[in-house]
């Protein structure tokens, strides 16, 4: 979400640090790799040259910590969505957005909004498919 307003070194940066975050709990999933598409395909044309780079996660925290405050929430968000939204979360996942959290100044009460947006999304996600899929 909103990721069409990050600048191209942004988005490139954001997708690194989304893999590792979501490569923590195994394998990237099914789920996580459509998530990962979706988010391509928001942020535009910008992002057909991008590759994996071998940045740490310290290096790409760093990045965006010199970033506004806009960014920094749009890059937080949808890791913790994607985070969120499958089935395994792991210490190590945990322990990286706690981290995220701190080096980007992110306030208990920002956090607990976006926490809250996430799970309302999720939940308004699977009200719609309980909808559909029952007569």
């Amino acid at each position: 979400m909103l990721l069409n307003l990050l600048n191209k070194e942004e988005k490139y940066n954001f997708l690194d640090l989304l893999l590792i975050v979501n490569s923590l709990d195994g394998e990237l999933t099914d789920f996580e790799k459509r998530v990962i598409d979706k988010y391509k395909a928001e942020m535009g044309d910008d992002i057909n040259k991008y590759r994996r780079s071998t940045k740490k996660a310290e290096e790409l925290i760093e990045f965006f910590k010199e970033r506004s405050r806009t960014v920094k929430n749009i890059v937080y968000y949808n890791i913790v969505w994607t985070s969120y939204s499958d089935e395994f979360y792991s210490v190590e996942e945990h322990e990286l957005l706690d981290n995220i959290v701190l080096a980007f100044e992110i306030s208990n009460k920002k956090k607990i909004e976006i926490q809250k947006a996430v799970y309302a999304d999720r939940d308004l996600r699977e009200k719609v498919k309980r909808i559909i899929c029952n007569d």
